[in-house]
């Protein structure tokens, strides 16, 4: 089961680049699957938003082991993406997230120091 993800978020379509943005997310959806079919990844999932007001409107939440993760990450494939994205969304982030064990080992940590700063 993975222990890690990367979050990788978006906003709302840069108006006139509607046609260039469903480019760049086929592209990506093609190389994830790529990478889950290699074993690189364990997961992914894409997920849209219905408009709320907020900044996000999406993400693909990839899961797999942290050390393949971190590789990924910075891989020429994956920084080609992320330009390319950049360029057609607002607001496009990448960031490092804890799912599985790894999120229970983070809330543990969070109860251990709680616990020594004292508090309610």
């Amino acid at each position: 089961m993975a222990g890690a993800a990367l979050f990788i978020g978006w906003g709302q379509v840069v108006r006139g680049r509607e046609q260039q943005s469903l480019q760049v997310f086929n592209e990506a959806i093609q190389y994830y699957t790529r990478l889950k079919e290699q074993g690189e990844i364990e997961s992914f999932e894409p997920v849209a938003l219905e408009p709320h007001g907020g900044d996000l409107a999406g993400f693909l939440l990839v899961k797999g082991e942290r050390a393949k993760l971190e590789r990924l990450r910075f891989s020429p494939e994956v920084l080609r993406l992320n330009v390319r994205a950049g360029q057609v969304v607002d607001k496009f982030g990448v960031v490092s997230a804890f799912v599985g064990e790894e999120l229970d080992s983070q809330f543990a940590m969070f109860q251990q120091a709680a616990g020594e700063l004292g508090g309610k």
